[in-house]
């Protein structure tokens, strides 16, 4: 049976989401416009997070159900916290990604092309990693889309020099509607809120962005390459059609 406690986390989820689908469904077309017009073009949506936030951007390619062309951005520095003492480890990532210009490294180490879009995820939308990523994208012509949380980030300072946070900067803001802290019960005899759910809101929104993406390249009579589970009895034909998938994102970048 689930406890009050648990039920009172799963209530509030519920809850947030049905704000997100309720205020934030215009703002998801227009995220699937844009990602369906790069990878119509043959271009690629390049998707982007540190820490918690890299989860939802790994999340969009190669996970199943998942269309070919977007790419995610995944460096090692920031997804490490876990780790929590010894080799880049949380007090190492807690470091790098307050450090500005370390996001610009990243951006110069893939071949960005001004037709692609750039789909962020960060919860505060504040720190100088992420910002770093936004400006450079912007700068490189790309068409750039925020999933963050407008009242936590416009209670907070930008951590940028360019003074400004992701949903200030974005061609497209997704608000999670997450309060400014992220944790969301409060339990007597505990202090601070527990149970975030900042991140099963934005992997919920990456979805939501690519099943839109798929459907308007369907409408527009082109199919998209869609990745799998092998997981089934049909391990065998979904290989194949997941191979297919992965040399068909080869293509796009042997082009560039």
């Amino acid at each position: 049976m689930t406890t009050p406690i648990a039920r009172q986390y799963f209530d509030t989820v519920i809850d947030r989401l049905q704000t997100v689908i309720d205020t934030q469904a215009d703002a998801i077309e227009a995220a699937g416009a844009i990602c369906a017009e790069a990878i119509a073009r043959d271009k690629l949506v390049f998707t982007f997070g540190t820490g918690h936030g890299s989860f939802a951007a790994m999340e969009m390619y190669p996970r199943t159900g998942t269309v070919t062309g977007f790419r995610p951005i995944v460096e090692s520095s920031m997804i490490s916290f876990h780790r929590v003492l010894g080799d880049a480890g949380a007090r190492q990532y807690r470091f790098i990604h307050s450090q500005e210009g370390y996001g610009t490294a990243i951006l110069s180490s893939h071949q960005t092309d001004p037709g692609d879009a750039m789909l962020i995820f960060s919860h505060s939308g504040l720190n100088a990693v992420t910002l770093d990523i936004a400006v450079g994208a912007r700068e490189k012509g790309m068409k750039l889309i925020g999933v963050t949380s407008v009242p936590h980030s416009s209670s907070t300072p930008s951590r940028h020099s360019c003074g400004k946070r992701l949903y200030e900067i974005a061609d497209v803001v997704i608000d999670t509607g997450v309060p400014r802290g992220d944790a969301s019960i409060d339990i007597e005899g505990v202090t601070g809120k527990v149970g975030a759910t900042s991140t099963s809101i934005a992997i919920a929104v990456g979805q939501a962005i690519n099943a839109v993406t798929a459907h308007k390249l369907a409408e527009r009579g082109i199919e998209p390459f869609v990745m799998v589970s092998p997981n089934t009895a049909q391990k065998e034909a979904a290989t194949a059609q997941n191979d297919r998938n992965y040399a068909e994102l080869w293509r796009r970048l042997r082009a560039r």
